[in-house]
């Protein structure tokens, strides 16, 4: 067993932020980054709200960055996914497909993934017209048409975001009423740049390079039309990342890592971090500021100190 002194599980904003805290603390963490490290900023073109790049900054050249400042303070990174966990007791354990590691404190921050439509062309065009993250990129579609597909209050939101920018937002939606609240529908219908778009749902992404325009069905006639689109904006839910604690960690219905004090689990010196616990927000800088509180209060649980 390799015996560590902190443990980082995660490697999008806020585990890398964690790793930098604790570097910087000489609390000597091992990040496990997975096979492939970045979280969901690795499938963003340009990001430009995160602060102090005026210009911009593409996001898998922020992660890199991250990545960079984090080995730079010391910070140990192992690409490789860890496939499950003890926290039945201390040293908690970590393994992956081939070795186990122990440590007295650990960070989760294994994020969330975007629920994806499972069209054949779907990541190839990510990032090159289609979108996750309204707040993100939808001032990249200024005077655009776009659509967005869901039925709950998210995609209420990000249609009413996007038509700050866009000048035509389809809604698409597979039932014929939407699912979401009622005052957010009333917002919604009262929008005269959203068209909703009932009992449909997109059965093609059409577009090499870049998208270019989507097939939809009626879901009560099996009749298709394309539209011509320059995006779209999928807001049918996030997944968290909490497989591998599964009876192990407090979670809510939707399999969210539950919090007390800002990241505190319910295990004794286990700390989580952005969106893997984050349902509301989800976004990169919030992310980041949970991995430095997450490995502020890792410190002083190692110190004795009760937060």
């Amino acid at each position: 067993m390799d015996q560590k002194k902190t443990i980082v599980i995660g490697s999008g904003p806020a585990g890398l932020t964690a790793a930098i805290y604790l570097a910087r603390a000489n609390l000597n963490p091992t990040v496990f980054a997975g096979s492939s490290f970045g979280g969901q900023l690795m499938l963003t073109t340009e990001v430009d709200n995160f602060p102090g790049f005026l210009d911009g900054i593409m996001g898998p050249v922020l992660m890199d960055n991250l990545l960079k400042q984090a080995k730079k303070f010391g910070a140990n990174i192992i690409f490789k996914d860890v496939l499950r966990t003890d926290f039945s007791q201390k040293p908690y354990r970590v393994y992956t497909d081939d070795q186990e590691y122990s440590a007295e404190g650990i960070i989760i921050a294994t994020g969330a993934s975007a629920r994806k439509l499972g069209l054949p062309n779907e990541a190839q065009l990510t990032g090159r017209g289609i979108s996750y993250c309204a707040t993100c990129d939808g001032p990249f579609f200024k005077s655009k048409q776009i659509a967005v597909i869901g039925g709950g209050d998210s995609a209420m939101e990000e249609s009413l975001f996007l038509t700050k920018f866009a000048s035509k937002v389809y809604l698409i939606h597979r039932r014929d009423t939407f699912k979401a609240s009622a005052i957010m529908q009333q917002k919604v219908q009262a929008n005269p740049s959203i068209e909703p778009i009932y009992n449909s749902e997109v059965t093609m992404l059409q577009g090499k390079d870049k998208l270019t325009g989507i097939t939809i069905r009626d879901v009560t006639n099996g009749q298709e039309r394309d539209l011509n689109l320059d995006g779209l904006f999928i807001a049918i839910g996030h997944n968290p990342n909490t497989g591998i604690f599964q009876n192990q960690l407090a979670m809510d219905e939707h399999g969210y890592i539950v919090v007390t004090n800002h990241t505190k689990t319910n295990v004794d010196g286990v700390f989580s971090a952005g969106d893997v616990d984050d349902f509301r927000y989800q976004q990169a800088i919030t992310a980041a500021g949970e991995g430095c509180k997450a490995a502020l209060d890792l410190g002083k649980y190692l110190e004795g100190i009760t937060i």
